[in-house]
């Protein structure tokens, strides 16, 4: 399957619905088979796609039944685990909605003797603080430190004159981990002596590609005078909508340097025959929070052994140069039609 074809929404999903995937039937002799559930909030989405297809192959590998279910809201995402419950799941992972749902999803798990699995956003509290429970996530600052320092790295190799160039972040600060992620992106090009004046935040409403777009466009009309344009956001989305906001006012590859974070919506860039302005990715990769949260839950079901309670992951540049080798490194070869 292609990577345009995998970007596509995912044609008839029920979002509610339990998809009962059994793996093969190397159960233990003499025990039930085990059953594990995986929850995501977002199913129509590239980065859960992938994370819900590694999780199938540990399935497969160790021989026990997945449960996927997409779960867009609390109330979808409470059913759920009656729903896993009634199937005989003894535990799921689970990219929650809504953080402030996890005292409600902790205490309906245990409820049905059930254990949890945090991926990609962490619960949070009625205190406010993040819960401890096992959580796999993103090292948003670190991922976001990265671009900041490519993005700088680049500015220098093109010999870019500072007066004429500024930098346009288009930020999402309603929820943390991806605030950090911009966060870490001005600070890396700030330590690396680009002026902070010259930083221009423009404020998304959605993180898609037309919100960003919007942002993006009342940056530039603010800032008229800039010739050269830096950008990054909080994903791909947000780099690719900023991008295609200032090739609607005459700039292009050899005047903006676009660096988005993502699991490989803005490839779709590089194949195209002439480069744009979306210069590269930090990739990130749901191998890790699709098999790995998997393999973990399973073996704290099966041999009692309890799984790390925090886990970050990194991601790595991508560019039009190497890009494919990365998807490669990244396990994701197959999904980009390799």
């Amino acid at each position: 399957m292609s990577r345009k074809q995998l970007l596509l929404p995912v044609a008839g999903l029920v979002l509610a619905a339990a998809l009962v995937l059994p793996g093969c039937t190397r159960a233990p002799s003499g025990e039930d088979p085990i059953t594990i559930g995986f929850l995501v909030k977002q199913p129509e989405e590239l980065w859960f796609q992938n994370e819900w297809k590694f999780a199938q192959r540990c399935a497969d590998a160790h021989g026990f039944k997945l449960i996927k279910i997409g779960t867009p809201d609390g109330e979808k995402l409470l059913n759920a685990i009656d729903v896993l419950a009634a199937s005989g799941a003894q535990g799921f992972v689970v990219c929650t909605p809504d953080v402030k749902l996890g005292p409600a999803v902790m205490a309906k798990a245990r409820s049905h003797g059930m254990k949890v699995f945090t991926v990609d956003d962490q619960f949070v509290g009625s205190d406010g603080k993040f819960m401890d429970a096992p959580y796999m996530g993103l090292s948003a600052k670190a991922i976001g430190r990265k671009v900041g320092r490519a993005l700088h790295g680049e500015f220098l190799r093109r010999g870019w004159p500072i007066e004429e160039t500024a930098a346009c972040a288009v930020t999402f600060d309603e929820l943390n981990t991806v605030k950090e992620r911009t966060d870490g992106s001005t600070e890396a090009l700030v330590e690396a002596g680009f002026p902070a004046d010259r930083i221009f935040r423009g404020a998304e409403k959605t993180t898609d590609v037309p919100g960003a777009f919007d942002a993006a466009n009342i940056v530039l009309t603010q800032h008229p005078e800039v010739k050269r344009w830096l950008v990054f956001s909080v994903n791909d989305e947000g780099v690719l909508g900023a991008v295609r906001a200032m090739e609607g006012r005459g700039f292009d590859a050899d005047t903006i340097i676009g660096i988005g974070i993502g699991a490989g919506t803005g490839l779709m860039e590089f194949d195209k025959e002439q480069p744009t302005g979306y210069f590269a990715s930090c990739m990130i990769s749901p191998l890790r929070h699709g098999y790995e949260t998997t393999e973990l839950l399973y073996k704290w079901i099966k041999d009692g052994v309890e799984p790390p309670r925090d886990v970050r992951t990194d991601g790595v540049i991508a560019t039009r140069a190497n890009y494919k080798q990365v998807l490669v490194d990244l396990g994701l070869e197959d999904a980009a039609g390799e």
